[in-house]
């Protein structure tokens, strides 16, 4: 074999190598943290990198958010009661150098560092806050991981408490509790149902009581009206028969003596009824007058009459 062949086939081996070695792929969620002799030289972008081989080293640091299980732990609350805590936490990688330099293993750390946590929150509370506020305690865990871990390259972007187990006997007496509130609340739903029946039925008895007074009221105003109504008519039509009358008897042009005849024959019948009062008229001065006249004018022609006959009869 011709030793210049041989060289140039192993010069292409080695050069084929070397360029294999210099390549890098970056995945999307990745970032390579490139060291060069020892010492941080650059990171990689995703895609495809090279480096210098036997000087350069990738270090891949995954940038997804990871989940971590923090393990049940028991907690003493403010009162004195022990509590079984168990949480969650969602972390992520923000600063791929100092996730790398700054702390060895990020994950373990914030496990550890949530535990203690977790300890010092439920310390300064009481049982029914730690019950009732899981998302103040979620909040405030958060803070205080996220501001321990930012040195690490890492944010906490939330914590989640998974279950807050109190002891037996605290659980049986808060079943007991819960069933006399809602004993309680549903006597007072129940009393208040009542209630408002009652308020309906009254108010229902009230309305029919108004409407049938309004109603008793409109048919007293009716018949008021209707009552009216004919007084009116029948005034109208005595009123229209005494001025058919006295236009009749205008018409006429009758003298005092004819209204005095006329006046003395409705005196008898306007007596007959006991019940009817007579109020005579000023005018009744002139007709007892003419009444006088005429008695008067009666005597003068009955003493005519008795003096001629006197003589008559002497001879």
């Amino acid at each position: 074999m011709n030793p210049v062949i041989a060289f140039l086939a192993v010069a292409v081996i080695f050069a084929f190598i070397i360029v294999a070695m210099s390549i890098r792929i970056v995945r999307p969620f990745e970032r390579g943290v490139v060291e060069r002799l020892g010492k941080f030289h650059r990171i990689l972008d995703p895609g495809l990198n090279l480096i210098v081989p036997f000087f350069d080293m990738m270090i891949k640091v995954d940038m997804r958010e990871v989940v971590l299980d923090v393990p049940p732990q028991f907690v003493i609350t403010k009162d004195n009661v022990n509590v079984e805590v168990d949480a969650i936490i969602y972390a992520q990688v923000t600063d791929p150098v100092r996730s790398r330099y700054e702390i060895s293993n990020y994950i373990m750390a914030a496990t550890k560092l949530a535990q203690t946590n977790l300890r010092n929150v439920f310390g300064e509370l009481e049982l029914d806050a730690c019950l009732t506020s899981r998302d103040e305690i979620n909040g405030q865990l958060r803070d205080v991981l996220d501001t321990a871990t930012d040195k690490w390259g890492v944010k906490v972007n939330r914590v989640e408490l998974q279950k807050i187990d109190p002891p037996r006997d605290i659980t049986d007496a808060m079943s007991r509790q819960m069933k006399a509130e809602r004993d309680k609340r549903a006597a007072i739903l129940d009393a208040e149902a009542i209630k408002q029946a009652d308020i309906t039925k009254a108010e229902g008895y009230k309305q029919s009581k108004i409407l049938s007074a309004e109603g008793e009221a409109e048919a007293v105003k009716k018949k008021a009206d209707a009552e009216k109504y004919r007084q009116i008519a029948v005034a109208q039509g005595e009123a229209d028969a005494i001025n058919s009358v006295f236009t009749a008897i205008h018409d006429g042009r009758p003298d005092d003596k004819l209204i005095t005849l006329k006046y003395l024959e409705m005196m008898p019948k306007l007596a007959d009824n006991k019940a009817n009062k007579i109020f005579l008229p000023y005018e009744a001065s002139g007709i007892i007058s003419s009444l006088a006249a005429m008695v008067e004018g009666i005597k003068d022609s009955k003493k005519v009459e008795k003096t001629i006959s006197e003589p008559a009869e002497q001879s």
